[in-house]
């Protein structure tokens, strides 16, 4: 324990100052993460956490930037606290800052509880297997690539695609079917641009999401100190809506890449040694520290699910960043650069896309029966039409088959009608009828990866048969 007079005392020993941080030396009894309050010459207070101790300095970072700090006349006093957030149900449908100061002019919130922001350790034995699913309205995901309740599964995105318009519908459009029970949207934008921050507060106020909605939100040009404490405010929030409110809740957290590129010029200010591509080589294990935070619990009926965005610099999967997130979370959801030039709305690429629970939350009593086997074969199908577009652009449309020509057009109108969607908000049934209706441009006997029985019930030529037989059979009896 601190002592209580170390708590209040201050300190005038600033050395320097070197980007967001600055160098106190002759701290004693300091920790990590602690809060520190910077009082400037003209009596301004700024808020800073401890980010590094050594024998000679306590390193300290800057929320509100360090721009206008006298080294003479500035004093840093420890606190004895980490960071914590006043935390609230009533902050559905309010704006924040990115460390939870509201930012929409209303009252400052009421709290039920103030919480450490980098949350509580979850044992692992105490982790519930995700299992439900969670429709998104978007058939690229509820159809190929389900989310499951208290799954985190990833959008990589390129520069200049769609990724915040897709967000913005997620965020409108989740909901957890059949049960009647309430759904929340943590929403977290880091590092986004004035024109970014208005798309996302029209499109929520404009289709009435913004009142199950909690909106951090950390501009470009708002302290880069403060881009690293949002998404853990963020999921402080989340985890108080879904542990102690029994929400079931949506995060999502957009653009990973800038809160990376915080984390990157922090580690270049401390003078760290870099690693690939001069990112920190504790980036694994912090990232890490945020996706892990999505999950369910034991006896709670509340649950936290994630939807990381992030940017690939050119295109790049093999970037650090999405690499390092590819393997920490469940899957993974790709948009495409060529799709969208070919006007997919979404232009979700279906092959490289993969969610590694889907299987935990398809099926009899939680989307349908054949949803397993409708997936593999449009994977299947689509993967195929895709190859012979490179086969036809060596030796023609020509050398084709007239099967593969089917094959061909069911790729086009994959593309067209399964994968572009623009705003519709599509429940899981009709993805399955346009699932169906693909299928039969092909034959029969080419649904390879479906069940026999399931072709019967809903293949619309099976329908059709039924029909003209009971049909018949009416005519029949009419007769006798």
């Amino acid at each position: 324990m601190k002592d209580s007079s170390l708590l209040t005392k201050e300190y005038r020993t600033i050395d320097y100052v070197s980007g967001p941080l600055i160098f106190v030396s002759g701290v004693l009894g300091a920790s990590y993460g602690e809060i520190v309050k910077i009082t400037l010459k003209d009596g301004e207070v700024r808020t800073g956490q401890v980010l590094d101790i050594s024998e000679e300095h306590a390193v300290v970072q800057v929320f509100e930037g360090t721009r206008g700090i006298d080294l003479v006349g500035t004093t840093a006093r420890f606190i004895g606290e980490p960071a914590r957030i006043a935390v609230s149900k009533d902050m559905l449908g309010r704006i924040f800052t990115g460390v939870g100061t509201p930012r929409d002019g209303g009252p400052e919130i009421i709290p039920e509880a103030v919480l450490d922001i980098a949350g509580e350790p979850i044992n692992p034995s105490a982790r519930d297997k995700p299992a439900d699913f969670i429709q998104t309205g978007m058939s690229a995901i509820d159809g190929l690539n389900t989310l499951v309740r208290g799954q985190k599964l990833p959008i990589f995105s390129g520069s200049g695609l769609p990724a915040s318009k897709l967000a913005a519908q997620i965020a409108r459009q989740a909901k957890v079917r059949g049960e009647g029970e309430e759904f929340a949207v943590v929403f977290v934008a880091m590092g986004i641009t004035h024109k970014e921050a208005s798309f996302f507060m029209q499109d929520f106020e404009r289709t009435g999401a913004l009142d199950r909605v909690v909106f951090f939100m950390n501009l470009a040009d708002d302290p880069t100190v403060e881009r690293l404490a949002a998404p853990r405010c963020g999921l402080t929030v989340a985890e108080h809506l879904a542990f102690a409110h029994n929400l079931h809740v949506l995060v999502i957290l957009t653009d990973m890449i800038n809160y990376c590129e915080a984390l990157r010029e922090i580690s270049t200010a401390r003078e760290e040694v870099p690693g690939r591509r001069g990112y920190p080589g504790y980036m694994y294990t912090d990232l890490a520290s945020i996706y892990e935070r999505a999950g369910r619990l034991k006896g709670k009926k509340g649950s936290i699910t994630q939807i990381p965005i992030l940017t690939m610099p050119d295109d790049d999967i093999t970037h650090p960043v999405p690499d390092l997130t590819g393997y920490i979370t469940e899957g993974q959801i790709v948009l495409s650069r060529d799709i969208f030039r070919r006007g997919g709305d979404p232009p979700v690429d279906a092959l490289p896309c993969l969610s590694r629970l889907m299987n935990l939350g398809i099926g009899p009593g939680k989307t349908r029966e054949d949803h397993r086997g409708v997936a593999d074969q449009l994977y299947a199908s689509y993967a195929y039409g895709r190859d012979l577009r490179r086969l036809v652009a060596i030796v023609g449309e020509e050398a084709l088959t007239d099967l593969d020509r089917k094959y061909l057009k069911f790729a086009d109108a994959f593309e067209r009608h399964f994968i572009t969607q623009g705003d519709e908000d599509r429940a899981i049934e009709t993805t399955f009828a346009i699932a169906w209706d693909l299928f039969s441009t092909l034959p029969v006997d080419e649904l390879k990866r479906i069940k026999r029985e399931h072709i019967a019930k809903y293949h619309p030529a099976a329908h059709e048969a039924a029909a003209q037989q009971e049909k018949s059979g009416d005519v029949k009896s009419e007769g006798s």
